[in-house]
């Protein structure tokens, strides 16, 4: 054996190195993309996402408290939303479902009633959705 193939033996510089090599490469560029792939999912996914934000709440009387909201969603988009009426012990008191259709507006505020059950001492809304 020459000097040259003892030293290539001993620090595992063979043929075989080489091949190595090239599935790293091929192993680094398959994870570049998929993580290319899942921010784009990310994206696309909060792009298409519904944000809402209770302003404020109004006891009415006995059977009914209103909810005051702002709903923030893509232009052009129907929305469906949950309000609660809670009572101290954040029990649901009374709910509602209430759907509306597209705007033009990118942000749009809403004041809604909620039929109530026992005495409400807060409204809100549960979350949003695009239907």
């Amino acid at each position: 054996m020459t000097t040259q193939q003892l030293l290539d033996e001993r620090y595992g510089r063979t043929r075989g190195a080489r091949s190595g090599r090239f599935w790293a490469v091929f192993a680094s560029i398959g994870i570049a993309a998929a993580v290319i792939v899942a921010g784009w999912y990310a994206f696309s996914a909060s792009s298409s996402s519904v944000d809402a934000v209770t302003t404020g709440y109004q006891l009415v009387d006995e059977h009914t408290t209103s909810v005051s909201f702002q709903v923030t969603v893509p232009p052009n988009t129907a929305v469906a939303c949950v309000l609660e009426a809670q009572d101290e012990e954040h029990g649901v008191v009374g709910w509602r479902v209430v759907e509306y259709p597209p705007s033009p507006d990118h942000t749009r505020a809403f004041v809604e009633q909620i039929p109530i059950t026992a005495e409400a001492t807060t409204g809100l809304v549960n979350g949003c959705w695009v239907p």
